[in-house]
């Protein structure tokens, strides 16, 4: 991006999102915008149009539809056409609260704040700064384990390499890959997992801990359920269809889920020194950021919409061109204008094993809702409750892809899958919702300083500290977990100085 007053800067899409999202300077703040949006034109004239053309005619020789229609059929069990079916009845069911969400940010900060490199900034880009000291990046992980092992999961002996910190040529996305499955052996002997996860943090960036922090509970809870996958062969455990997207989503996001709830903060988001974030601030962002929750959804619907328009042109429109044009109207539609985050820039779209993926999302995050919900019924809490790992590993975890989505989902909850419960927190009137909140928070801070509960935390699990070849701490290494931590705090601390 040309930053003003700072000359070009390399940055990662993340890098961009993050900053666009908390400069107090507009003018920065456009900038990354508009770096975010230079990725379409560069994919475009890399070859993404021939990309789009040869895996349609792959698609269609082997009789489906187009390529959605075969990578939805291949990994869900379903086709395209039930697919939109579900999506839409969201999209209809979610079209007026969106509008009436702009309408109350226009009206609250003005048009301006409708501009896509404005509106997280003016929704919470004041409290993302303010939040930031209780969220330090160098804490983020023995938070995630401390947190993780009071949920009761374990990694049964598997080993993860986490490779966190940005740097240059790296890719531009989170994600977590497994060199080698779990499974049960003819011997009846349990083959542990090995996970490879990586990030692109900044340590040095405002917001770069809550960033850590969610990344590594939606990455560290894909690698739990891929590490308790209990099924007599490795097939069972890839990550590749017949395994359901929407279904190994499901476990990452319900688990980053709790990164929003009050009572995870209360437990969990503390400075330097151990103090709690204060309950004024929480609020503060309860208010700020609730009456827009919609618009995460409405930006997660925009991709697949927009997928799905891409592979239904006709092959003599797919241009560059059209395609350019076919993003800014799928934003239009689905999101109500330009979005902060472009269609083009989603790294997604331009992976094979990530393409025409993002419907997943979607259908996790409706059955993360609806988990929650039977949770929190069964439960009446979720953070720090022992039984909810193992319910997640009997239920969600041990089957891998020997079944259905939709049908776990359906034993687990008792319902079949829907978006109401989803559509139901959007519409939670706010003073009921601060109130809900106000009392997990109190019940989280009369609860002990997590640090101070135990000196070294069991995930039943090896964990390699990485910076791509340098390997930072090893709790294999006979260290332990929270003695790892400290490494890798003091390797961030003395390589990346926060900023004054």
């Amino acid at each position: 991006a040309d930053v003003p007053g700072e000359g070009f800067k390399e940055m990662s899409s993340v890098g961009l999102r993050t900053r666009m999202r908390t400069d107090k300077d507009e003018a920065v703040r456009k900038a990354m915008y508009e770096g975010l949006r230079s990725i379409g034109p560069f994919v475009l004239e890399k070859g993404f149009v021939d990309v789009v053309k040869a895996r349609n005619k792959m698609a269609k020789s082997l009789g489906y539809l187009d390529y959605y229609d075969y990578k939805v059929s291949q990994a869900e069990g379903f086709g395209k056409e039930r697919l939109f079916g579900i999506l839409d009845t969201l999209e209809k069911g979610t079209r007026g609260i969106m509008e009436a969400a702009r309408k109350r940010l226009a009206d609250d900060k003005g048009p301006s704040a409708l501009d896509p490199w404005n509106t997280a900034y003016m929704m919470s880009g004041d409290i993302t700064s303010r939040m930031d000291p209780y969220f330090p990046f160098e804490r983020a992980v023995e938070m995630w384990g401390r947190s993780f092992s009071r949920l009761g999961i374990q990694y049964r002996g598997a080993t993860m390499d986490l490779d966190l910190l940005d740097r240059k040529g790296k890719y531009s996305n989170g994600f977590c890959h497994w060199p080698q499955p779990s499974w049960v052996k003819p011997s009846g002997e349990f083959q542990p997992s090995l996970a490879h996860f990586t990030s692109l943090a900044d340590p040095a960036a405002v917001g770069s801990g809550h960033t850590a922090l969610t990344t590594l509970m939606h990455e560290a809870g894909h690698a739990a359920h891929f590490a308790n996958i209990e099924q007599p062969s490795p097939l069972f455990a890839q990550e590749r269809a017949p395994t359901s997207v929407a279904y190994a989503e499901l476990q990452s996001m319900f688990l980053d889920s709790l990164v929003g709830d009050a009572a995870w903060k209360g437990r969990y988001a503390r400075d330097r020194s151990g103090g709690a974030i204060p309950w004024d601030l929480l609020e503060a962002d309860i208010r700020a950021n609730s009456p827009y929750k919609v618009f995460a959804l409405r930006a997660m619907l925009a991709v697949p919409y927009f997928e799905k328009a891409i592979y239904e042109l006709p092959e003599d429109e797919v241009t560059a061109e059209r395609i350019l044009t076919l993003a800014d109207e799928v934003e239009a539609k689905i999101q109500g204008g330009f979005s902060s985050r472009p269609l083009l820039s989603v790294p997604h779209l331009l992976a094979d094993e990530a393409s025409c993926y993002y419907h997943g999302y979607v259908l996790a995050e409706m059955g993360v809702h609806q988990t929650r919900a039977h949770f929190l019924k069964k439960y009446g809490r979720i953070v720090d409750n022992g039984e909810v790992g193992p319910a997640l590993t009997e239920a969600y975890w041990k089957p891998g892809n020997s079944r259905m989505f939709l049908d776990l989902v359906q034993e687990l909850t008792g319902a079949p899958l829907t978006g109401d419960a989803w559509v139901a927190e959007l519409g939670e009137d706010i003073e009921e919702l601060v109130k809900a909140e106000k009392k997990e928070y109190e019940w989280a801070v009369s609860q002990p300083n997590p640090t101070t509960e135990s000196a070294d935390v069991d995930l039943g699990m090896r964990v390699r500290f990485v910076n791509g070849d340098t390997v930072i701490a090893d709790t294999g290494a006979g260290g332990g977990f929270v003695p790892s931590c400290g490494e890798f705090e003091k390797y961030v601390v003395a390589n990346y100085p926060r900023k004054a």
